[in-house]
């Protein structure tokens, strides 16, 4: 029998807490009435319910039949977007909703007699809806695999064998798994590793599931907000986009660059939306729903943010680094006088770099901004290493506690090859208080032993070694295995920070592209491939964290998990191929070109290997020791030391609660407004605050119940009109119909009325 991993005992967080285990309703408990919830385990038990029907069945010819078709509509349409003007994303609350209505739809109005019975076997369950979520969200995105092949037949005529490109796909989507699979007992199971915002989904389920008159309650305020946000969402994405940003300053003063730059926010790299109100919900919540954050990690951004401003002005009007010359915010490389550079004239006939070229046409310039924006994700990239060594060290510690003789011999005698007959009964303590209660509702079921996701790591780092030789890659197998060690090291921290605090710090891909730069100077190939191996597989390893936890909550067998995670991301992989493949050969011109059209564009393919060029070719060049951006690799040292006097003080000072802000987080959001749409700022805070401050703290009960629930409605609301907006007026299918110019919709310039620059 598999052993409990040492992990899910709650002591090693240092958390004194009492278990919350409660049957029936739990927001009707008289303990809600007054409780504030302080602490990740009194939220998980309740916010959302610990029960669990061990009757309802997931393994359903109709959930089967839902998963792999919404897989196949999420993968299809990812890939298809990836080439595409503008993109659409398919969110795991879009997947849940979608699902619940075909699946509902199914239920009623499919017979239940001769073979549709397959079809409709009775009412749909929650665990049915899990089972195709956790599925469709696997294939419903664009591998990265698919970008790399993609250059490769676009700037470098170069075709891998099928095999070849599929087996590519394979093994760099599931090596992440593997290794983000063995780190579940200390990423996964805790009571403290949260994910936040999976909470909304999980309270819809609630609403949707549990019966009662409590229940019905909550599902009436459910349909009333989602239908409310969705209605309200055509005034701003379509018919009055000024609510997207309004600035009482752009107004008052619309012709001036500087108020611009600092109080405009409202179109894409226009400025930084200071006391910019923002009353579109699909920019306030963007990835991170302000109500679902815990408000510590809330503080810090919130701190990060204020220093970005304050750094961001401070940068240009001192014109260092040649900012004044240069956009306020942009993300290309430009010439000193501004131009955009043509990276282009610097490369050979191999698409290297020529050091000959490279004279004649000077080095790039970044905006300023877009270096603090470097320089600040590798201080906050530096600084999670060490925050969560000093204030999660027992944590840390517990992820590598195997790596000692007598476990490693234990696990060689114990050892059986046949991992297939595994039982996957586990060892459960005779005290389980301590356990997170939804995680010890799951030891009923079968595991999926950590054998199964050793051997796919394994198969996926041996195919992995032969693809990168078989696809002329021209990174090196020790390359390689640099840039797997990378990424096991990096799921730990990473995921831990993301589980916890709900925002996700992932490893950039310029952080990665700068090592790779180091490690094969002059080859922009094999930066994209170290990129490939690393950085995707902290991000895949992140998204099986984050879907096994919506199992653990949802109660779903974690057997029946792993079958729809494996299942989704195949099956997504070879649609990424093939749709791929199919748009470079009939769109190939179209792609090649700067401008492209308005329904195919080459702008991520450009984009990416313009990223590998100028870091694998030019990372020495520009930061470098005492070359012009020396103290973007330099910030990696600060980043280092930078929690310590917060660690320091706390030890000698604790009323003085240094331990309340992330410092990966301030660190981070010091750059966050480089891109992008920013008039959500205020907003996102004032909304964050009143929830998780002013709600939480004086209306708890009302918290518990509705807080999670409301920010689902809303996430689903405006993500359901979003993606029929985006097809319908704003462009998706090849043809936008914005609404007619007026005060309000400022078709020709920026929708708050700054200066457009």
């Amino acid at each position: 029998m598999q052993r409990i991993p040492g992990a899910t005992d709650e002591r090693s967080f240092d958390v004194k807490e009492k278990s919350y285990r409660v049957k029936g309703d739990i927001e009707t408990t008289e303990e809600d009435e007054s409780v504030i919830l302080q602490n990740e385990r009194e939220i998980a038990t309740h916010v959302i319910s610990v029960d669990d029907d061990p009757s309802l069945n997931p393994w359903t010819f109709r959930a089967a039949f839902i998963g792999l078709g919404l897989s196949a509509f999420g993968g299809s349409l990812a890939q298809i977007y990836y080439f595409k003007p503008q993109t659409i994303l398919i969110s795991v609350m879009f997947l849940g909703i979608i699902s619940y209505v075909i699946g509902f739809a199914m239920e009623t109005f499919i017979p239940r007699r001769g073979l549709l019975r397959y079809l409709n076997p009775g009412p749909f369950n929650k665990k049915e809806n899990a089972f195709i979520i956790v599925m469709a969200s696997a294939a419903a995105n664009s591998a990265l695999a698919t970008e790399v092949l993609a250059v490769q037949r676009l700037y470098y005529n170069i075709t891998p064998n099928a095999a070849s490109s599929i087996f590519l796909l394979f093994s760099s989507q599931m090596l992440g798994y593997g290794i983000g699979g063995l780190m579940r007992g200390i990423l996964l199971y805790p009571s403290k590793m949260l994910y936040p915002g999976v909470l909304p989904l999980i309270s819809m389920f609630d609403a949707l599931y549990r019966d009662g008159i409590e229940a019905r309650r909550r599902l009436k305020v459910f349909y009333f907000v989602f239908t409310a946000i969705f209605l309200w969402e055509l005034f701003p994405e379509w018919m009055f986009p000024l609510l997207t940003g309004l600035s009482i300053f752009c107004l008052a003063v619309p012709n001036n660059a500087a108020v611009s730059r600092v109080f405009g926010g409202s179109n894409g790299n226009e400025g930084l939306g200071l006391f910019s109100i923002c009353f579109d919900w699909q920019y306030i919540s963007g990835g991170t729903n302000p109500m679902t954050i815990p408000l510590k990690a809330q503080l810090s951004s919130f701190i990060g943010v204020i220093l970005c401003m304050v750094v961001f002005v401070a940068v240009f009007y001192n014109n260092i680094w040649e900012s004044q010359n240069l956009p306020f915010l942009a993300q290309l490389l430009f010439y000193e006088n501004g131009t955009i550079y043509n990276q282009t004239l610097i490369m050979n006939s191999n698409y290297e770099v020529d050091p000959a070229l490279l004279a004649e046409q000077g080095l790039p310039f970044y905006a300023g901004t877009w270096i603090i924006n470097l320089l600040s994700s590798n201080l906050g990239l530096a600084a999670t290493f060490t925050h969560l060594l000093l204030w999660n060290k027992d944590d840390i510690r517990a992820a590598w506690s195997w790596m000692n003789m007598d476990t490693l011999r234990s696990w060689r005698a114990n050892f059986d090859w046949k991992f297939w007959t595994h039982s996957g009964k586990r060892e459960i303590p005779a005290n389980t208080e301590d356990l997170d209660p939804h995680y010890r509702e799951m030891l009923k079921y079968p595991d999926a032993p950590n054998s199964w996701y050793l051997l796919m790591f394994v198969l996926s780092f041996v195919v992995g070694l032969v693809v990168i030789y078989k696809t002329n890659s021209t990174l090196p197998w020790w390359g390689f295995t640099i840039a797997v060690l990378l990424a096991a090291v990096c799921i730990l921290f990473f995921g831990a920070l993301y589980a916890i605090t709900g925002i996700n710090l992932a490893i950039r891909t310029y952080y990665l592209c700068m090592i790779a730069g180091y490690l094969h100077k002059g080859k922009p190939m094999a930066n994209m491939y170290f990129v490939l191996y690393s950085y995707n597989s902290v991000s895949q390893a992140t998204l099986l964290l984050r879907d096994l936890k919506i199992a653990q909550y949802a109660k779903l067998p974690p057997r029946v998990a792993f079958t729809a995670q494996v299942i989704g991301t195949l099956l997504g992989a070879v649609l990424n191929y093939l749709l791929m493949n199919s748009i470079i050969d009939n769109q190939r011109e179209i792609l090649l070109s700067v401008q492209g059209t308005n329904i195919w564009s080459g702008q991520q393919p450009q984009s990416y290997n313009s990223q590998a060029i100028a870091w694998g070719g030019l990372a020495r060049e520009l930061f470098s020791y005492g070359q012009r951006y020396q103290w973007v690799p330099l910030s990696y040292l600060v980043g280092m030391v930078a929690p310590l006097p917060f660690w320091i003080i706390h030890r000698y000072r604790p009323r003085l609660r240094m331990d309340y802000y992330y410092t990966p987080i301030i660190c981070t959001y010091v750059g966050w407004l480089c891109v992008g749409i920013n008039s959500s700022v205020l907003s996102y805070y004032v909304v964050g605050i009143f929830s998780q401050w002013w709600v939480r703290t004086r209306h708890p009960r009302w918290f518990a119940k509705y807080n999670y629930l409301v920010a689902a409605a809303l996430d689903g609301g405006t993500q359901v009109m979003v993606f029929i907006l985006s097809f319908a007026v704003e462009g998706a299918t090849g043809q936008s119909h914005l609404f007619p110019e007026w005060w309000g919709a400022n078709q020709g310039g920026n929708y708050d009325r700054c200066l457009s620059q």
